[in-house]
């Protein structure tokens, strides 16, 4: 064998060295995928932090499915006839969902999100593409309420509630404003819409406002910031001014932000946060979590005795039953 032959051999055995090398890194980057992939899913798990948790949710209590294979749900509201009321951001559509698993489509709709009834049982939603709070009937016809504050189109409104009052609330992130359109207003507000149509600032110091709620008494003014992922308390007086802004609780873990939230008649609050639903007594302790297979972004009180929880959370809707009773505003303030 000549001095050639043997070279030639040696820079063979290194080109395949590499070879091997690159291989056997391919392989590897292929395993760690496909684990990535097809890691167990997140699973049901109540998580006390305190035994106050257990006043407020059976330790055997159960999670069910009530309908699955949506695009992204949101805005669940519970209607007395038994069924519920589910945006699909990604379908684009308002849906009528049966506790049978049965959905049917009430209005598409570009990206609505959160959703209330009024106080004469009329569905109120957030309309993500129309920048605005709309009204919409029993047969899918929708009229705007409000799209403009000082004559400036809203960001993408979020979440509404009834007021105390008899008004209406709701969050104006720039979290779904329309692809390609500007911002007109320069800030993320909070707002409250009389009957008149007259829009009300009430809050412009926050990142991305979001879920909101009242204290069954009508004194606490609850919002929460899914940008600086903590929730926010004000005072609430009946001429609908809020008050004394302080962090009531804060929900900075992986996993999630602070969505959508609702209160029971005892003033604890059940807030989206990472993982699942928060639950927090009134002083803004953290009282443990409803941990869920998906990721949620709101929920509702349901069923005759509003002690249900219908939750809103990735692809699905969810129930489970609660030993709270659920605080409800427009059912206060019907007429």
């Amino acid at each position: 064998m000549t001095l050639t032959t043997i070279f030639k051999l040696m820079q063979r055995w290194a080109a395949a060295k590499q070879f091997c090398l690159a291989a056997c890194l391919l392989v590897c980057a292929s395993l760690l995928l496909s684990f990535q992939g097809t890691r167990a899913p997140r699973k049901f798990e109540l998580v006390a932090l305190a035994p106050q948790f257990w006043n407020l949710i059976d330790r055997d209590a159960k999670l069910t499915t009530v309908a699955d294979q949506f695009g992204f749900t949101e805005g669940p509201v519970w209607d007395p006839a038994g069924l519920l009321y589910v945006s699909d951001e990604s379908l684009n559509k308002i849906f009528r969902v049966y506790l049978d698993g049965r959905r049917e489509t009430l209005i598409e709709l570009g990206d609505p999100d959160g959703n209330t009834f009024d106080r004469h049982l009329r569905l109120l939603d957030c309309a993500s593409v129309l920048r605005a709070i709309i009204r919409i009937d029993a047969n899918g016809k929708y009229a705007i309420l409000a799209d403009r504050y000082q004559g400036h189109r809203f960001n993408s409104p979020n979440d509404v509630v009834m007021g105390p009052d008899g008004a209406i609330y709701f969050t104006d992130p720039t979290l779904d404003l329309p692809k390609g359109q500007k911002q007109e207003i320069p800030f993320q507000g909070v707002f409250r819409l009389d009957d008149e149509g007259n829009v009300t600032l009430l809050v412009n110091d926050m990142s991305q406002p979001n879920g909101l709620a009242f204290s069954p008494d009508g004194k606490r003014f609850y919002v929460d910031d899914s940008e600086q992922k903590n929730i926010r308390v004000f005072d609430f007086s009946s001429d609908g001014v809020v008050r004394n802004e302080r962090v009531f609780g804060e929900e900075k873990e992986p996993g999630g932000v602070p969505d959508g939230m609702k209160v029971d008649e005892s003033g604890n609050l059940f807030v989206v946060g990472p993982k699942g639903i928060w639950m927090w007594d009134a002083n803004g302790k953290h009282l443990g979590t409803i941990v869920l297979p998906e990721q949620p972004a709101n929920l509702a009180w349901g069923d005759k005795d509003y002690s249900t929880l219908y939750i809103t959370a990735g692809t699905s809707v969810y129930r489970i039953p609660t030993k709270a009773h659920g605080f409800v505003p427009y059912l206060r303030n019907l007429n």
